[in-house]
């Protein structure tokens, strides 16, 4: 069935397009690198016997077709875009396998009810605009035309970078899909934790994705020598941070679930010997339950307009995404279970905490996902990695998760 050499070699190749020095992978959207990558999975769904097309997101597809061509299209996939310096397993080995398992389908002569439609989505990371699943919100038909004037780091716009590469932004609406087109969208990826690794398995099954929020915010002060300014007279954007992603900890840690991150801080002018002028950093907040994060969120609120009095310093915030969080559908998790069952493996449940496309997903059809092993945990790193065996098993769950999905009328 499933060729486990064949998808490793594909991620093998795949990992050198945007490859840094490091061993990292950086592919933002909408970058040559990312069309490089895009060029190559295509050619990987030629091979597979896929019809292939891009739909006005620049979501990258590639068609199996079902002996009813008019019924719901199965969907499974993931992403090609990375994050800054990241691994070459994180959204590739949802695509990847996805290709596998209709080239193993069409290999072995299995027809299907349903098509199955392979997709590679724009943008999951939200690397280089601060805002992701754009591709995902397109066919969902939830992207907010506000997304279009996000900047990346060099200010270009979204928009610009669409038009760049070929994306024409005044038609992104055409990539919406309508209710009852899509039976169901399947992702396999690698867990990104260390729970199944604890457990000693290869593979697990996901109950559902926590919801996050993305808030930047934007700290003024006053920008003064750094050697004739005293302690005592200073309005110091710079100490303002840090007293409130000390207080971003504190409240998360707080309530046992809840998760806070800052990865991002940019500090104006950025010199040596000058107290900074402005500090800008964006919060990632994520927990399960909405009431839960949303509490946090508050509390964290509250207690940054309290420093940013005491320090004399202007503090805005500006909410950047919200997602609730999803759960999968129980005829996703059935047939996934099943498919467990059939190969042998032990059905074990774990919650995803990190957002995926099937977030955005969720309102046009039923979601599941199938985790697969991450060494030591890590992952956005270029240490990621996933053994070839473990991507093999994965890969043979999302065979049968999609094969009992694809067969119903």
């Amino acid at each position: 069935m499933i060729q486990g050499e064949r998808l490793w070699q594909r991620l093998m190749e795949l990992g050198e397009v945007g490859k840094k020095p490091s061993g990292g992978v950086t592919r933002l959207s909408f970058t040559a690198e990312e069309r490089k990558a895009k060029d190559l999975v295509a050619s990987y769904m030629r091979e597979a016997g896929l019809f292939v097309y891009e739909d006005t997101a620049g979501n990258l597809i590639g068609r199996k077709e079902g002996a009813n061509p008019d019924a719901p299209v199965v969907l499974v996939g993931s992403h090609l875009d990375s994050v800054y310096n990241g691994g070459r397993f994180d959204g590739p080995l949802g695509v990847l396998a996805g290709i596998e398992v209709a080239q193993a389908m069409n290999e072995q002569g299995v027809k299907t009810h349903h098509p199955i439609e392979v997709v590679a989505f724009t943008d999951e990371e939200g690397a280089r605009f601060r805002f992701g699943m754009i591709g995902s919100r397109a066919m969902a038909g939830t992207l907010p035309p506000e997304a279009l004037d996000y900047r990346d780091a060099n200010g270009i716009s979204v928009a610009e970078a669409m038009r760049r590469t070929g994306v024409d932004p005044r038609r992104l609406h055409e990539a919406a899909r309508k209710r009852g087109t899509v039976k169901a969208y399947v992702e396999l990826h690698i867990e990104q934790g260390r729970v199944l690794e604890e457990a000693g398995l290869p593979v697990g099954l996901v109950t559902g994705i926590a919801g996050l929020i993305w808030v930047k915010f934007t700290i003024e002060g006053k920008a003064e020598h750094a050697g004739a300014t005293p302690m005592s007279l200073r309005r110091d954007p710079m100490a303002a941070a840090a007293q409130i992603i000390a207080v971003i900890e504190e409240e998360a840690r707080r309530t046992g679930t809840t998760v806070g991150t800052v990865g991002q801080l940019y500090v104006f002018p950025g010199g040596i010997n000058v107290i900074p002028e402005r500090v800008e950093f964006v919060l990632d907040l994520r927990d399960l339950q909405t009431e839960v994060r949303d509490h946090v969120w508050q509390a964290v609120a509250a207690r940054t307009q309290a420093i940013a009095k005491e320090r004399d310093v202007r503090v805005t915030t500006e909410q950047l995404q919200d997602m609730p969080p999803v759960l999968c559908s129980e005829v996703v998790k059935q047939a996934a279970e099943r498919a467990c069952k059939q190969l042998g493996y032990p059905p074990f449940w774990l919650p995803s905490g990190a957002a995926h496309d099937g977030v955005q997903l969720a309102p046009l059809c039923p979601i599941g996902m199938i985790f697969v092993r991450s060494q030591d945990g890590v992952s956005h790193n270029p240490a990621e990695w996933s053994t070839k065996e473990d991507c093999a098993a994965g890969a043979a769950v999302l065979y049968h998760t999609v094969w009992q999905l694809a067969q119903g009328e």
